[in-house]
């Protein structure tokens, strides 16, 4: 099992959604990086379980503790590794499933390949996980701060309610103002009554979160196996939940021609810009200095509050009842996860980009 990501900024997680805890390793994250320990825990309380009425109420305030790695404040070139404890499992929420496969989780994959599982919360394969993620994203957005990069996630879709605004129209410093992570008040009240009303329900929807990322220098990215947009694409696929990427124009572009879709180059200063933005900030797998953005697809959280008919073990037919404590529409949340695997990213091509030079 590969639990590593990165090339030169590289991150090893490690834990379970119902063991002691869970953290993070981080190596290759250069010396003299100021480490501001209450940005690391605003972004585990963005990510964290119990937040409002339309996430899960587990409770958990994701504390840290930084076991090495940074001295007075300061990274010192060696590996950071951060530590979250868990507080708050209730694994006998999970014994009447222990011989039984949940209907679109992980849990007959697993069993298969490794011919044991933890049924608890569904052990490695919980989204509780990226809480680790959600800390190194945060050392990476520190790293990135001092060059000037930019990241900012929202949440453009729950279920059918659509947020129509283009990330331009909108004011990021909004994101934070409402329980969904809507920047726009209107379609965030409509997003938010959806998921409530779906709750009530006992069901589940999914959502779409868009992320752009400014600031982001000319030249990172690989003209072939490592595009820049194929590392993004694989940090977001690997989140729990993601059924789909796309970046820039995406799949709308493919009703444009040519001519509306290509993007002109013009000089302002002593800068080469382009006047439209349909490659999202990426041509030939490498950052052309414009935002990069992109939107990722979450599928209805596969956990819900009804019977579904399954399978045991055995192979004998089984009822699966939905128990614990879940979300109802996993986006709100996802958005400062989203944000810490594109900083990941960004935070790797960046010292990759600057080794590739003499």
């Amino acid at each position: 099992m590969r639990n590593t990501f990165g090339n030169v900024f590289t991150i090893t997680t490690f834990g379970e959604s119902h063991g002691k805890g869970l953290g993070v390793i981080i190596d290759g994250c250069p010396a003299g990086i100021s480490v501001d320990e209450a940005f690391i825990r605003q972004e585990l309380q963005r990510r964290k379980p119990g937040q409002s009425k339309i996430t899960t109420q587990r409770k958990e305030e994701d504390g840290f503790e930084i076991l090495s790695g940074v001295f007075e404040g300061k990274s010192t070139g060696t590996p950071i590794a951060i530590v979250i404890y868990n507080t708050d499992q209730k694994s006998k929420d999970y014994s009447h499933i222990s011989d039984k496969f949940r209907p679109s989780h992980a849990d007959f994959t697993y069993h298969e390949k490794f011919g044991v599982r933890d049924y608890r919360g569904g052990g490695r394969s919980s989204a509780r996980e990226t809480a680790a993620r959600v800390a190194a994203g945060a050392i990476a957005k520190l790293m990135l701060r001092e060059f000037g990069v930019s990241i900012n996630a929202y949440v453009s879709q729950a279920g059918h309610e659509r947020l129509e605004k283009t990330y331009e129209e909108l004011d990021f410093t909004q994101t934070e103002s409402n329980i969904v992570r809507c920047p726009d008040a209107e379609a965030a009240e409509r997003m938010i009554h959806l998921i409530d009303e779906t709750r009530k329900n006992r069901d589940t929807i999914g959502g779409v979160v868009s992320c752009v990322a400014q600031g982001v220098p000319v030249g990172l990215g690989e003209p072939v196996f490592d595009r820049l947009h194929a590392a993004l694409g694989h940090a977001m696929l690997s989140i729990n939940a993601v059924k789909g990427f796309e970046y820039g124009s995406g799949f709308e572009g493919v009703s444009m021609k040519g001519s509306e879709h290509n993007d002109a180059f013009y000089k302002e200063g002593d800068k080469i810009k382009t006047r439209t933005n349909h490659s999202g900030g990426i041509q030939g797998g490498i950052s052309n200095g414009e935002a990069i953005y992109f939107r990722v697809a979450f599928k209805p959280v596969a956990t819900i509050m009804q019977d579904q008919e399954s399978i045991d073990t055995q192979g004998d037919p089984a009822v699966v009842s939905g128990k614990g404590r879940h979300d109802p529409c996993v986006v709100p949340r996802a958005v400062p996860i989203v944000e810490a695997m594109c900083a990941m990213v960004l935070a790797d091509y960046l010292l990759l980009n600057r080794s590739s030079k003499l």
